[in-house]
């Protein structure tokens, strides 16, 4: 290719030719090096995004397209890079050509690259040119499209960007647009408008940069626009999948629905907030995904999008919710299979393009699973479509008009259940079905999700509880379902015994009796707060149970195990305590220890519990856990009885010191911890759904302290709910605000860190690399089938078909062996120089957005964590990892001091 004819087209009067003012540059791989070489004009690439942003459109439901994209929001997409028509950008691109002379252009002679950050590099500039010369929120529309918003001081005709001439080349662009798709600005009517429409363009810039368009440098190159941009958004999963019209409940969960399920469904008939109050064990989700199917059916919803409150529960129900699509979608419906991915799986499934590093967080991660059809993640991921951080539009696009289903909600902390109740509000105005459901729901939370006053509800003290408020504007309705009606729908065996409730003092009473227990036959679930002290349970119990010579499985779940083995982890247990276990559960006895994951959203059946004190309504959702299959399993080892042990100290040593609390203090409010365990050393038996109302409010509901103690505790427990109420409300969004991506969904005075943990890595001489994985995932890999080492090639993703396959199968690989720990417990380490063809396949952070970097570190033979000279990265901790206990950090001094003193 003659890069010298086309870099800047320039006739004898100096004037500028717009077909090579380049919008952007190939990769071309030629023999084994990869050289860049011009790729789209600004106009071309303009145009594609603008027809993307139509066929987007076009395939949205009837009511959104309504609503939120009138004629000329294509328009907004298209002039999305008119900033790239700069002396400033075009020199930048320029310089990446091999063999070109810096500033050799007539036309460049001046420009600068290194000054673009002071108007917010390109899209500051598109949000200048059409400061006036468009609608209002329009500039900022534009001017985000890379995920952040800045305010440059600058006119449009400032001799820095170019002066009054190249501002002319720019409206010359918009003007061949215009004309192109017909039509002028829209109005926009207000943020939220401006947002979902910040949203399409962002998307469409996407799409319109992938693979399809790659090889494309000017209009005339395409044969048939209108079909190629329709495969384009096809393929990257855009695409509206088809329902089986009319299944019944039992069509789909092969039962008919209990009463409260019917009621509950029965009351979700369009768009609003729907809340769910009903026991553990009771169907909750299932109540939540024939209600999402009954909306979408009557195409009233655009997807599904099930929020959890972690990774690990999120992971289980996508189980379940593939279960559900399996049986709702048309054999018809185009990607079937596809459709049905996890949402961290969706991103390397679909093709779709970035656009520059600023979007690469976007391809290495689970953020776009929101924008799949259907997808099961965290909260976070929807917490962050109204909070101030990159591309939080992106996220509201992706989930307006779905039905967004909500689970175990009550498990939110002041600042999360802050910006909990704007996200609810803000999809209602979107147009969503939102779901609510939690078993353990306070009558204050519940009031402030639904943006009620205490007056308002005429059914405050019900149990089970459904309220509804249809449409964006509908008033509160309510229906009490009686505890009589749902347990009389109940066959005689299924019906719940009462709890008998203990607090134990002594960790190594209950631990023997947890042996003894599972001895028996029977199924013990053992429940800690933190990840450390669930791994020293665990080291516990089945060192003793070994010592004894007793036949008993003895297995560990907690979040800090490498995300492939721990799928499989949680899968093997949950065939042993599922609803599906039966047989498998009389073979032996066994004891699971593990951390809240076992709390939330985890179909598990187990005889006996002990858990850690913890506050009244994770307790309960603990307790929900035993004796939950009594229909599929009503025989019992002998000697069973639903039972809970719960390990406290006494009530006066803890008000007297602190310490008795050990561990705890960290992750719960003490306050919080001291009211439930008043409230529970007077429970000696406890009967279900019954208890669950009284239980939560005699925790939660305000009262004058007579304790010096209790009423100091109460005061700085308010005090910083309010404070992180306040810090919530500051990280909030507003269009054309310059994000933060310090801005947190989760509040912590503990970083997380991710760390990517290897066994060797080999820089190779073509410019690829090779990572061995830890030897001890491979030989403890249940399936076998994790290859040991993954080569890592520079330049695949831009490839053909098949590298970039590749591409993606590295990628995911890489991604799956990425552990989340506490940043004060990480390896610290420096990537080595040469390893930068990683950033290829996994994110690894940037200095530049005061993100936290990503870590890489070795695992040695024998099982000890070290950086990449093989010293032990961290002062502080002996860190190590295996498949059995996960990563480890202990501490290499004496154990950690907690201040005893309130």
């Amino acid at each position: 290719m003659e890069i010298t004819n086309i870099l800047f087209d320039i006739n004898k009067n100096d004037v500028l030719s717009l077909s090579s003012c380049l919008a952007k540059t190939i990769k071309h791989r030629i023999n084994d090096t990869v050289e860049t070489v011009p790729g789209a004009d600004v106009l071309t690439h303009c145009v594609i995004v603008g027809e993307v942003a139509k066929e987007l459109i076009r395939r949205f439901i009837p009511a959104l397209r309504e609503k939120y994209f009138p004629r000329g929001s294509e328009l907004i997409a298209a002039a999305h890079d008119l900033g790239k028509v700069s002396p400033a950008f075009q020199e930048k691109l320029r310089r990446s050509f091999k063999g070109y002379i810096h500033n050799s252009c007539p036309k460049l002679k001046l420009a600068d690259p290194s000054r673009e950050e002071q108007w917010g590099f390109h899209p500051g500039l598109s949000k200048i040119t059409l400061k006036k010369i468009s609608g209002k929120y329009i500039p900022d529309i534009v001017g985000c499209h890379h995920g952040y918003a800045s305010d440059p001081p600058f006119s449009s005709n400032a001799d820095v960007i170019g002066g009054q001439e190249w501002q002319q080349y720019r409206v010359e662009i918009l003007e061949k647009l215009k004309a192109h798709f017909a039509c002028d600005w829209p109005v926009v009517r207000d943020d939220l408008h401006a947002v979902v429409l910040a949203g399409l363009t962002c998307i469409a810039d996407w799409i319109g940069s992938g693979s399809d368009f790659v090889r494309v440098r000017h209009l005339e190159d395409i044969k048939d626009l209108q079909d190629q941009v329709a495969e384009a958004v096809t393929m990257a999963g855009f695409t509206r999948p088809i329902m089986k019209r009319g299944l019944s409940f039992q069509d789909i969960f092969k039962n008919e629905p209990r009463p409260v399920q019917a009621m509950f469904i029965e009351s979700v008939s369009s768009p609003g907030i729907y809340v769910l109050e009903a026991p553990m064990g009771i169907g909750k989700t299932e109540a939540a995904f024939y209600a999402a199917y009954k909306i979408f059916s009557m195409e009233k919803a655009a997807g599904i999008y099930f929020a959890l409150p972690t990774k690990l529960t999120s992971n289980k129900i996508f189980a379940r919710m593939k279960t559900f699509l399996e049986k709702v979608l048309d054999e018809k419906s185009p990607f079937k299979e596809t459709l049905l991915l996890h949402s961290s799986a969706w991103l390397y499934e679909f093709e779709m393009g970035d656009d520059g590093p600023e979007d690469a967080s976007w391809f290495y991660g689970n953020k776009k699973g929101l924008l799949a059809p259907f997808a099961v993640g965290t909260i976070d991921q929807a917490l962050q479509a109204v909070m101030n951080v990159k591309h939080n539009f992106v996220r509201a696009f992706g989930l307006a008009g779905k039905a967004v289903i909500i689970d175990e909600v009550h498990s939110y902390d002041s600042y999360t259940g802050t910006i909990l109740d704007v996200l609810i509000k803000r999809l209602r105005e979107m147009d969503c079905t939102v779901i609510i459901l939690s078993a353990t729901l306070t009558g204050e939370r519940r009031r402030k999700l639904l943006d009620i006053d205490n007056t308002t509800s005429t059914l405050p003290s019900a149990y089970p509880l459904i309220s509804s408020m249809p449409g964006e504007h509908g008033e509160l309705q309510e229906i009490a379902v009686s505890a009589n009606t749902e347990q009389s729908a109940k066959a005689e065996e299924e019906k719940m015994p009462g709890v008998s409730v203990h607090r134990i003092k002594d960790d190594g009473d209950a631990l023997e009796e947890a042996l003894m227990r599972a001895e028996q036959g029977q199924q013990v679930l053992w429940i800690e707060n933190t990840v450390d002290e669930a791994q020293e349970r665990y080291c516990s119990l089945n060192s003793r149970a070994a010592e004894l010579e007793k036949i008993v499985e003895v297995g560990l779940i907690h979040s800090r195990f490498m995300q492939y083995y721990r799928e499989e982890n949680e899968n093997y247990w949950l065939n042993i305590l599922g609803k599906e276990g039966k047989e498998k559960r009389r073979e032996k006895g066994r004891i699971l220890v593990g951390t809240q994951v076992l709390e939330q959203s985890l179909d598990i059946d187990a005889d006996f519990l002990v858990t850690r004190l913890c506050p009244t309504d994770m307790l309960l959702q603990r307790i929900g856990r035993l004796w939950r299959h009594r229909a599929n399993d009503p025989e019992r080892p002998g000697g069973s009885k639903a039972e809970v042990w719960i390990l406290a100290a006494d009530y006066e040593e803890i008000i007297k010191h602190k310490g008795k609390l050990g561990q705890t203090v960290k992750i719960y409010d003490p306050y919080v911890l001291l009211r439930t365990l008043e409230l529970w050393d007077r429970i000696t038996l406890l009967h279900l759904p019954e208890d669950i109302r009284p239980c939560i409010e005699a925790t939660y509901t305000k009262r004058t302290e007579s304790s010096i103690v209790l009423s100091k505790l109460e005061q700085n427990m308010e005090k910083k709910r309010a404070i992180l109420s306040g810090r919530a409300r500051l990280g909030l969004s507003v269009i054309g605000k310059k994000s933060d991506n310090r801005a947190e969904s989760r509040y912590s005075e503990i970083d997380n860190q991710d760390v990517l943990l290897l066994s060797s890595f080999t820089m190779n001489n073509d410019g690829s690399i090779t990572l061995v994985w830890p030897e001890n995932q491979k030989e403890n890999n249940r399936n076998e089938d994790t290859s040991g080492y993954t080569t890592l090639y520079p330049g695949l993703r831009c490839g053909d078909k098949n590298e970039r396959k590749t591409w993606k199968e590295c990628a995911a690989t890489v991604n799956l062996h990425i552990v989340s720990v506490h940043s004060y417990q990480s390896p610290q380490t420096v990537l080595p120089c040469g390893m930068d063809v990683l950033g290829e396949y996994v994110y690894l952070g940037s200095k530049k957005d005061e993100e936290s970097l990503l870590q890489v570190a070795l695992v040695n033979n024998n099982e000890k964590i070290t950086g990449f000279d093989h010293v032990s990265p961290i002062s502080t901790y002996n860190l190590s990892y295996n498949s059995v206990i996960g990563y480890r950090a202990e501490r290499k001094s004496v154990k950690e001091d907690i201040d005893d003193e309130w």
